[in-house]
């Protein structure tokens, strides 16, 4: 069976949540906040990861991804990339199907393992604020 190309992933990836951001922030000039509150935007039903975070957006944050009350099917990561290869590993253990790591957020070692677990996995630089079309609200 051949490779999917990064367009089909995503467009599976974005079929079905629900999500989770790995690295959300309460900082709304960073990424991992952006990221947040574009699958905000289109409706999605997303969860924040923040350690350090009782809630991101209005909504309730969780340390990491075994804390979450369910198993998302998708998760955006904006984390160094160190983190990143651990976060994709426990990914692949909670049986998360999707993994779309953040311009940045991506290795080598990362993008293998998670293939190498069955993910699917997007991390060749394409961002999830472009392909969802995300937009600043000037009114806030």
């Amino acid at each position: 069976m051949s490779e999917k190309s990064t367009r089909e992933l995503i467009e599976e990836y974005l079929e079905e949540g629900p999500y989770a951001v790995v690295g959300a922030s309460t900082d709304r000039n960073k990424y991992g906040n952006k990221v947040l509150r574009a699958y905000q935007q289109t409706g999605r039903d997303v969860y924040p990861i923040n350690p350090k975070a009782e809630e991101v957006e209005g909504l309730k944050a969780y340390p990491d991804l075994a804390s979450l009350p369910l198993v998302p099917r998708g998760i955006s990561i904006i984390t160094p990339p160190s983190v990143t290869e651990k976060v994709v590993l426990q990914a692949a253990e909670l049986g998360v199907s999707y993994v779309w790591m953040q311009p940045g957020a991506e290795s080598e070692k990362a993008i293998e393992s998670g293939k190498r677990a069955g993910l699917g996995v997007i991390g060749d630089g394409s961002c999830a604020l472009v392909v969802m079309g995300f937009h600043e609200d000037p009114s806030s």
